[in-house]
């Protein structure tokens, strides 16, 4: 078993500070899922897909999970960046 990224629509709020905060996201199948509750918001490394960026624990219909946020490289432009989950993949 090993798990992959999957890319998925993001909305997010901006609090006063600048902070970004998930509000919900849209899953592959067009599946809407609103975030209960932001828990915790670190630079992280995507352990099992590989990856880094803003590793936000996230609390959607009573269930924790992580929802990543990878940071384009790039500071200019409209593209600042692209929401992932990690999915386990079975072999």
């Amino acid at each position: 078993n090993h798990s992959e990224k999957v890319y998925v629509q993001g909305n997010a709020d901006f609090n006063p500070d600048g902070v970004m905060i998930p509000t919900s996201l849209i899953w592959e199948d067009g599946s809407k899922f609103e975030i209960d509750k932001v828990t915790d918001i670190r630079q992280a490394a995507a352990m099992k897909a590989g990856g880094q960026g803003d590793r936000y624990t996230i609390r959607v219909n009573g269930r924790e999970s992580y929802l990543f946020f990878e940071r384009c490289p790039s500071l200019t432009g409209n593209v600042i960046g692209r929401w992932f989950v990690e999915r386990r993949v079975h072999s």
